[in-house]
């Protein structure tokens, strides 16, 4: 019987592109960050969720990528894997980029997260193809941020 665990992957990170490709649809914008970055498995008798972290600079880091497995959603799966990442990077400034959804954004807020800034037209620039949440097209890529405990709490 396994545990929940979650595993820093340090090679063979495309065995998890399946994944991946649920909260970033299209792989050639994954392959810009996937063997950067920092990729976090969150097993539970199996793969439910996973991340990819990329440093930005000593002391900014992005969250690029997190996705739970549709069968596990709403089962604090993508909750416990943020804490897990939010914690291992809590003396760092953590950034996530997504589009202006009704789902993704209260989640990020509910994980500490606030507004930092927009990227217009981010996903009409880079996707060869519109993308879609709930009926509604993402346009700009909305960045929200979470201080480091150097922050004291006050975000920028």
């Amino acid at each position: 019987m396994i545990f929940l665990e979650i595993i820093k992957v340090k090679k063979n990170k495309k065995l998890y592109l399946d994944l991946l490709l649920l909260a970033d649809e299209q792989e050639n914008m994954i392959d810009k960050y996937l063997e950067a970055g920092e990729m976090f498995v969150l097993n539970d008798n199996g793969i439910k969720a996973e991340c990819v972290v990329l440093k930005i600079s000593a002391e900014d880091y992005e969250l690029k990528n997190i996705a739970v497995d549709p069968a596990f959603h709403r089962q604090g799966y993508g909750k416990k894997l943020m804490d897990f990442v939010c914690d291992f990077y809590k003396d760092k400034n953590l950034y996530v980029g997504t589009g202006d959804s009704k789902i993704t954004i209260p989640f990020y807020e509910k994980c500490g997260f606030t507004k930092s800034h927009i990227i217009k037209n981010f996903f009409v620039d880079n996707y060869s193809h519109p993308i879609f949440e709930d009926d509604t097209q993402m346009i700009d890529m909305i960045y929200l941020k979470k201080c480091s405990n150097a922050c004291n709490g006050i975000n920028e």
